[in-house]
């Protein structure tokens, strides 16, 4: 009988780290960023749908949202948005110093975003149960506030691991994927900002 030769693929020459599209970790961020952005968006459709039935809006005797400290909290988001790009930037050098000072700094702001989130929701001027108007725009600050607050445990522990571990390729470029969803939290708000904030005022 003859021996079978099964095909043998020698893996040793491929890279240990890999960045973009070429790497698993991307496409999870990416399919993540999908469903959470479609969820944003059905939010805002939900949004829009229920100003149709109501003459007044927000509901009378409901005052619109004050607009200090969202607006504070917007300008502080987009401010963040070069200190991502650094991130990344230091990550796909494969920087290891650099990029814990950026992890480090995102770390601090990421939980900075998230105070101010909290605090925004004072300013809505309205309970969550009082109507429909009210139950949306505390959705929409919810549920953005969990992503806020999932990339923010995500950057903790990455910057856990570059201080007090050995960080690996895969830590390094998962910074990279970190920094992209930050873009994504920051970017998807602002459609969000103007609709909560300004919506009751041009709406």
């Amino acid at each position: 009988m003859t021996k079978r030769h099964e095909p043998v693929f020698d893996a040793s020459t491929l890279p240990n780290v890999v960045y973009s599209h070429r790497g698993l970790v991307w496409w999870g961020t990416a399919g993540f960023m999908v469903i959470e952005g479609f969820t944003l968006s059905l939010c805002a459709v939900t949004y829009l749908y229920l100003r149709k039935n109501f003459v007044a809006w927000p509901p009378e005797r409901t005052p619109a949202p004050d607009l200090l400290i969202p607006s504070i909290a917007m300008a502080f988001l987009l401010l963040t948005i070069p200190l991502a790009l650094y991130v990344k930037k230091c990550a796909e050098e494969y920087d290891v110093r650099k990029l814990r000072i950026g992890i480090l700094l995102m770390s601090i702001a990421s939980l900075i975003a998230i105070g101010l989130r909290v605090a925004e929701f004072w300013s809505l001027n309205t309970q969550w149960n009082s109507h429909a108007y009210g139950s949306i725009i505390w959705v929409i600050l919810g549920f953005h506030l969990t992503i806020v607050m999932g990339d923010a445990f995500d950057t903790l522990g990455l910057l856990y691991i570059l201080y007090f571990l050995e960080p690996e390729g895969k830590h390094v470029v998962g910074a990279t994927d970190g920094a992209l969803y930050w873009l994504f939290v920051v970017l998807s708000w602002i459609p969000l900002y103007l609709l909560v904030y300004w919506g009751p005022r041009v709406l």
